[in-house]
């Protein structure tokens, strides 16, 4: 190869490196651009908060938005900020969110049932005292 060859080849080389520097670039600021418009798009507290949620989390958060509007508003505002900013990161469950409300004094009811297993089906558990208590009556019924 002559000298000329050489330096072509290495004018080539350096071309190729930035045509790929370019490319590159121009990947990365539209990642950015991207980026920027889901978050104008997702500017909504709530969305934001909502998106964090985890198992019942929407449930509680429902629970209080009915019963305390205006201070679960600050909450998920406040809460949508953390998340933007990174602090917070993990999933927030329906008990998570709960015991966050209910520090801040803020007593969201949320309506719980416990059922138990009985002849292979669910039963609520206010179901089975009435019908043990029937059956106590009807037993002391009959002995009397």
């Amino acid at each position: 190869m002559s000298e000329e060859d050489k330096e072509l080849e290495i004018l080539k080389a350096k071309r190729l490196l930035e045509m790929q520097k370019n490319i590159s670039l121009q990947q990365k600021q539209e990642e950015l651009k991207a980026t920027k418009q889901d978050q104008k798009t997702t500017t909504n507290p709530r969305e934001i908060s909502i998106k964090q949620l985890g198992y019942r989390g929407l449930e509680v958060l429902q629970n209080a938005e009915s019963q305390f509007p205006e201070e679960t508003k600050l909450v998920i505002d406040k809460l949508a900020d953390l998340i933007q900013s990174g602090e917070v990161t993990e999933t927030i469950d329906g008990g998570k969110l709960l015991t966050l409300f209910r520090s801040l004094g803020i007593r969201v009811r949320v309506a719980t049932t416990i059922n138990i297993e009985q002849d292979g089906k669910l039963v609520s558990w206010s179901e089975k005292l009435k019908e043990s208590t029937s059956v106590k009556e009807s037993s002391e019924n009959q002995t009397e």
